[in-house]
């Protein structure tokens, strides 16, 4: 009876988000400073916690005056959205993949928030924006047009002398003298806010808010000056940093702004960017537009650029994704270009000390432990369906191997079967781009497995290669036991596998930078692999076909 009752206990409790008291301090000692030199890079596999340590436990508190926070989901539109806490696990989003315009309105719009917020505090003046505008921006020609005046013609024999009224600072008083005159939603004092200040104070908060609006028009007029030019690089495959700057010289003007105004126990801002491996892996389809890839690498360029040469707002960046554990680092040019806090979630012991007695019985997390080791989300959708046991509709019962099946049944119909198809799309394109001749030699190397992929367009011989390449790797990954050293061991060639890099990019496995091993996501994932290798991607017919 007593055995009943605490069980009864344990599936009545409510699931709570427990404190991770060493990576909160960490964090938020890194939050407490105005300005710091470079940016905080939050990694690790999907699952661990990541976003709700940012999202319950650190956000409210970095909304607390005299701190303020903007949070940039590149997956969901709002944190707390229904969507954004949809189970059970998922590594595929259901949607399609985001758009690079609505992902940089997502993030402009966060960073227009502070800087409204920096105004409403008096933190920001127009002639702060005036001075990180024209510092590397031109702006006679563009403030000219803002503020309704002919372009003065020059003559190919003399250049026309410059009066007072042609300068910049007179062409901007102008410029937001004509913008303070217009309606705008985002720059603008609304109902309940500066009501307690003079009309002097107003006044400096009025002219704030229409040479941010200024700001943002002549960025957008010269980013529209570009497109042709834009377009044309698009078209030949090639790079200019001033193109690429182009797209973000607005978010980086802001953080400029907001970084030169950040002044401690005053005004303290901060940004908080999730999951943004999204952005990097983004569609576009204008091509007047730079692609995904670039204004992702142009915007944390920039942030690094900014923290090195004159200190930056605190910028966190928290992903899943393997590349930011072990290439970013390298991309960006210098292994310590970030600082990296890499979590790997609960170890064994902690999650029975925080899960046994609360969530589970000594019984049952012997055996969840067993086969889905501490992973924080799996164990917490473990609990949902546990307390919905009994609910009608429901599948199984109590008991918690009938329960785990049903999970391990959903993760690999669900999941895992999905990504596996989506990582042989992605072989079929390796094969397809090695008879284009767009695959580097070096990735071709003598004796690798994917050295000879189809010489014919035939999608059928494409698709049995593809499969065979991955049945192949994932054999020789269950040898290893799921995990290389890819450095210790000298492996590095596995960063050259396309399987490796398909089934990394959709989220099955995970690269560490340290200990620098590639495994799977979670445990639970890995006995899908291991169960998707011996039931559903065995097929020698194929093998045979193809020999």
């Amino acid at each position: 009876m007593a055995a009943a009752a605490a069980a009864a206990g344990v599936v009545g409790r409510p699931w709570r988000v427990i404190p991770r008291p060493l990576l909160e301090t960490v964090l938020h000692n890194h939050a407490l400073r105005p300005r710091v030199p470079q940016p905080l890079l939050l990694h690790g596999p999907r699952g661990v916690g990541k976003s709700t340590l940012l999202l319950h436990r650190l956000l409210p508190r970095w909304s607390e005056g005299p701190h303020a926070a903007a949070f940039v989901d590149f997956v969901y539109p709002t944190p707390n959205s229904p969507s954004s806490a949809a189970v059970p696990w998922s590594l595929l989003p259901a949607d399609p993949a985001s758009s690079l315009p609505d992902l940089r309105v997502r993030l402009e719009s966060a960073l227009e928030g502070l800087a409204r917020d920096a105004v409403l505090r008096g933190a920001v003046g127009s002639k702060d924006v005036l001075h990180a505008l024209s510092r590397s921006h031109g702006l006679r020609t563009v403030l000219s047009r803002l503020a309704g005046i002919p372009a003065a013609r020059s003559s190919g024999t003399s250049v026309p002398a410059r009066s007072s009224t042609t300068s910049v600072p007179a062409l901007w008083s102008r410029a937001v003298l004509a913008s303070a005159r217009q309606d705008d939603d985002t720059f603008c004092i609304r109902d309940g806010e500066a009501i307690n200040c003079s009309m002097e104070e107003r006044a400096y908060i009025q002219e704030a808010m229409a040479a941010l609006r200024v700001a943002k028009e002549a960025l957008r007029m010269q980013e529209g000056w570009r497109k042709e030019a834009v377009r044309e690089m698009n078209r030949t495959g090639k790079f200019s940093r001033t193109l690429a700057n182009s797209a973000t010289d607005w978010p980086c003007l802001l953080l400029d702004v907001l970084s030169c105004a950040a002044e401690e126990d005053f005004f303290q801002p901060k940004l908080v960017l999730n999951n943004v491996d999204v952005l990097r892996n983004a569609s576009c389809e204008d091509e007047t537009m730079v692609p995904a890839s670039m204004y992702h690498d142009s915007f944390i360029w920039r942030v690094i650029a900014l923290g090195a040469n004159e200190r930056c707002l605190p910028v966190f960046i928290s992903s899943s994704d393997g590349y930011y554990s072990s290439q970013a680092f390298v991309d960006f040019g210098f292994p310590n270009i970030f600082i990296s806090r890499e979590t790997f979630g609960w170890t064994q012991q902690e999650a029975k000390l925080h899960m046994v007695s609360e969530f589970f019985t000594e019984q049952e997390w012997k055996v969840v432990d067993e086969i889905l080791g501490p992973n924080p989300r799996q164990l917490s959708e473990i609990y949902m369906l546990k307390q919905k046991a009994n609910s009608p509709g429901t599948l199984h019962d109590r008991n918690i191997e009938e329960i785990i099946d049903t999970y391990l049944a959903h993760l690999q119909v669900s999941v895992v079967n999905p990504a596996m198809e989506t990582a042989l799309g992605m072989l079929q394109k390796f094969a397809s781009d090695a008879r284009e001749g767009k695959i580097p030699e070096n990735r071709l190397s003598f004796g690798a497995p994917w050295r000879h992929p189809p010489q014919d367009e035939n999608p059928a011989s494409s698709y049995k290669w593809a499969k065979i390449q991955l049945m192949d790797f994932v054999q020789s990954f269950v040898n290893t036991e799921f995990g290389v050293n890819y450095l210790s061991d000298d492996s590095l060639e596995i960063l050259d596998d396309p399987a490796a890099v398909a089934m990394t990019e959709v989220g099955l496995l995970y690269q560490q930078r340290d200990p620098s091993f590639m495994r799977p996501v979670t445990r639970g994932i890995q006995r899908c692999l291991a169960r998707c290798f011996s039931v559903v991607w065995a097929f020698p017919s194929c093998v045979a076909e193809v020999d």
